[in-house]
């Protein structure tokens, strides 16, 4: 599977939730997530799982560091026993850093707008504009991107992940 992403820094995330539903799109809730990110030497390897539901996924993905959308390559596995799977990939690939968020998604056509609050990090907007299964071409997922990105009123881009970004103090 393969998705357009774009991560911004969002100190409102009240006006970004806002500014969602008046472009027209959907709320389909909020999840709270533990996220468990393993080294791996050739993608992200992280463990999902989402407090509320008790369900996981380990999802593996490809994709540049960059303050510009780009292109992720991943797939997801669901998983039945995370603790235990934890363990195992603790066991052989080394300690994963931890990281939990609250999440708020939103789908506005092929793009999944996540508002998302990060315990440590800051409050931040992640913008996934798919582009299989279904989804748009390369050019039509950027043009609807920036339409999002119009309509949140984002600017200051993360080029990383989350787990990358220095910790807050307090």
């Amino acid at each position: 599977m393969h998705n357009l992403e774009r991560k911004f820094i969002c100190p409102d995330l009240a006006a970004a939730e806002n500014a969602a539903l008046r472009l027209g799109a959907t709320d389909r809730g909020i999840a709270h997530q533990r996220d468990l990110f393993f080294p791996a030497p050739l993608a992200r390897l992280k463990l999902r799982i989402n407090n509320a539901t008790q369900s996981a996924e380990l999802i593996s993905y490809r994709r540049a560091d960059s303050h510009d959308a780009r292109i992720s390559e991943f797939h997801i596995a669901p998983v039945s026993n995370p603790e235990s799977l934890a363990a195992a990939l603790t066991q052989a690939l080394g300690q994963p850093q931890e990281l939990a968020k609250t999440r708020h998604l939103f789908i506005y056509r092929s793009t999944r707008i996540h508002l998302d609050k990060v315990d440590g990090r800051g409050s931040f907007v992640e913008l996934e504009t798919l582009l299989t299964g279904g989804g748009l071409s390369v050019e039509a997922a950027e043009e609807e991107l920036r339409t999002v990105v119009h309509a949140l009123g984002l600017s200051q881009t993360v080029p990383g992940a989350y787990v990358d970004l220095p910790a807050q103090q307090p």
